[in-house]
């Protein structure tokens, strides 16, 4: 029974609306009756770029990625050939999707030979076309004819909404904005050719009739979606196709709902994710571009607001230093509108660019490679300088930064208008210039054992603590979580000379409740984590930089020392008494697909008190 209500509550705070939207989809695809089952096309033939003539190269350096070799996810080797890859195949295993002549409602999303589907969807996402299309630019016809065949083989292999690349209206929405920005980097958008416009077209009738699913998910899917109508369809309108215009208004019509619904007045994310809120903030700025390459009517007021309070968000989550940040929410590697070779955990193009059209300033005011992607959009960078990053709290999201000197700390609280997608309640993170002393775990895989999905998931793969071996919410399936936690306590943040502090807490559903204080100085992080309800113990834990860390101390007072710098020193006492302290393996994933091992301090409890952690640096 408690089960079938944990389902109830979380049905609920899903919405009814998008419960509807998202089954009447279901059910319309699985009978036929949805539109986009009778969707037929012819699929054009290139050339779908023309060639360039007389066209000044841009000053910024096209991307040295997807000439010999390019990164899936940003992070796994692929080699480069003038051959086009196999748009059908796990490009890690060599599988290929079986019947791929299927329609795509036909295809599983996790076939047990291929493996999880964003793995045959990652090379058709069309990264490639960017960077083909900057060479393309800068004189290099061999670049241009690799595009063309590229294309051209795309669509022989993927004719109109068969096989896996069409199961997606997302996946469909990412391959029309990389098309719309390789048209704008080539100067092609108000001549394009005509089978660039066709595949244009095609790719609008599949994402269209299927656009209310997207937005019942309350997430990305509905803003790339909405993105590329508005994109696709105010483009398709200006060479005269009928759908165009009604697709355009369709487009911006979600472009402001989306901004309005899922992006809180200080900037938070529907998905609580750092990498999503990217993806996100990537595709607001490709609207943005497009809309004034286009002369369109300028978005509401309440969108600029919303963007520019997104906009904001990521740069105050993002470390300046290397442009990293937490490792916070989901992270599959998703990665849009990639026109530079910087680091995929490097945010600092996508704040650059974001600001520049948000704000009207830079971020980061020395020339680097975050300017290219400007340079290479026709986006003049700004001359003024927005003032450096310092203490954030976005409550509509429940995220919380402190800074002081080189020291960044963020703390999660509870705050899920939207569906969390880990139990991640009271995670700190700490950062010392560069460096993550305190991790988070991230994502790894959406398809793979359930021991590691709830692994990285749970409240196990965070800096908090857990009560009696669960996890802070239930599972409920792969993507869903239970029994919404709510912030209980809240001391809002406070700064002076000696520190910056806030404190936040909850009490979960089975009446466990865990306060923590966080208390930042410029050379000490001191944490209060008071603990209580628990039936049987509570296990604090710590993942710690990698390293050769040492345990020394009293078993009630446990010292942590990194043996080849001597800084930084942690430590840990109680006012009840320590059960267990233990440095134990962890994991985390700092790429998709991709697991490496991280030291965890573990300190159990059996009974209810207050633990006190303290970690030391040289200034």
């Amino acid at each position: 029974m408690t089960g079938f209500a944990s389902k109830v509550r979380t049905a609920l705070a899903l919405g009814l609306p998008n419960i509807v939207r998202a089954g009447s989809y279901r059910l319309g695809v699985k009978l036929g009756l949805n539109p986009v089952r009778q969707l037929q096309a012819e699929m054009p033939h290139g050339p779908f770029f023309l060639p360039v003539e007389q066209l000044v190269p841009k000053t910024a350096p096209a991307m040295v990625g997807w000439q010999s070799s390019a990164l899936l996810f940003s992070h796994w080797p692929f080699t480069v050939s003038k051959q086009p890859p196999d748009w059908l195949a796990n490009p890690f295993n060599g599988q290929r999707v079986a019947a791929p002549e299927r329609g795509w409602w036909q295809i599983p999303d996790f076939d047990p030979a291929v493996g999880d589907i964003k793995l045959i969807w990652e090379l058709s996402r069309m990264d490639w076309v960017l960077a083909f299309a900057q060479r393309a630019r800068q004189g290099d016809d061999k670049a241009l004819g690799q595009l063309n065949d590229w294309l051209a083989d795309w669509c022989a292999h993927n004719p109109p909404y068969r096989g896996p690349n069409w199961k997606c209206g997302q996946e469909a929405s990412l391959r029309v904005m990389h098309l719309a920005m390789a048209a704008l980097i080539l100067d092609q958008v108000r001549t394009p050719a005509i089978a660039l416009r066709d595949l244009v077209k095609l790719h609008l009738q599949r994402v269209a009739p299927t656009v209310q699913y997207a937005m019942a998910q309350d997430n990305n899917h509905g803003t790339s979606e909405a993105a590329a109508l508005f994109i696709g369809g105010s483009w398709l309108a200006v060479l005269g196709i009928d759908e165009g215009e009604r697709w355009q208004r369709m487009g911006r019509r979600w472009l402001e709902n989306r901004a309005a619904r899922l992006i809180g007045p200080q900037g938070s994310f529907s998905q609580y994710s750092l990498n999503y809120h990217r993806v996100m903030l990537d595709t607001f700025c490709m609207a943005e571009v497009w809309r004034r390459q286009m002369n369109l009517p300028a978005f509401s007021e309440r969108w600029q607001s919303r963007a520019l309070a997104a906009t904001q968000w990521l740069r105050h989550m993002v470390n300046p230093v290397n442009g990293d940040g937490p490792n916070v929410g989901a992270n599959d590697g998703a990665r849009l509108l990639q026109l530079t070779d910087t680091a995929y955990r490097d945010h600092r193009p996508s704040v650059q660019l974001a600001m520049a059209l948000f704000a009207g300033q830079r971020a980061y005011s020395e020339d680097g490679p975050w300017n290219r992607s400007l340079q290479w959009l026709g986006v003049k960078v700004p001359t003024g300088t927005a003032p450096s990053t310092s203490d954030y709290v976005a409550d509509d999201g429940g995220f919380a930064m402190l800074r002081r000197g080189l020291a960044m700390a963020m703390l999660r609280y509870p705050r899920f208008r939207f569906r969390p997608s880990q139990a991640d309640a009271l995670h700190l993170d700490l950062w010392l210039g560069g460096k993550n002393l305190l991790h988070d775990a991230g994502t790894y895989s959406y398809n793979t054992d359930p021991q590691w999905l709830n692994y990285f998931g749970g409240t196990a793969s965070h800096n908090t603590v857990q009560f009696d071996e669960r996890d802070q919410m239930p599972r409920l399936s792969r993507f869903l979580l239970g029994d919404w936690l709510r912030t209980s306590f809240l001391q809002p943040l406070t700064r002076d000379e000696k520190a910056t502090r806030l404190a936040a807490g909850y009490r979960d559903g089975q009446g466990a409740s865990h306060q923590r204080k966080v208390e930042l100085c410029d050379t000490k992080l001191h944490v209060l984590d008071d603990v209580a309800g628990f039936k049987h113990k509570a296990v604090l834990r710590w993942r710690l930089t990698p390293g050769d860390w040492k345990v020394e101390g009293a078993p009630n007072a446990p010292r942590l020392t990194l043996a080849e710098t001597g800084s930084p020193v942690l430590t840990v006492n109680a006012n009840v008494q320590i059960t267990r302290c233990e440095l134990v393996q962890g994991w985390e994933s700092r790429h998709y697909l991709e697991k490496t091992p991280v030291p965890v301090l573990e300190i159990e409890i059996h009974q209810a008190g207050t633990l006190t952690t303290e970690l030391h640096w040289t200034a």
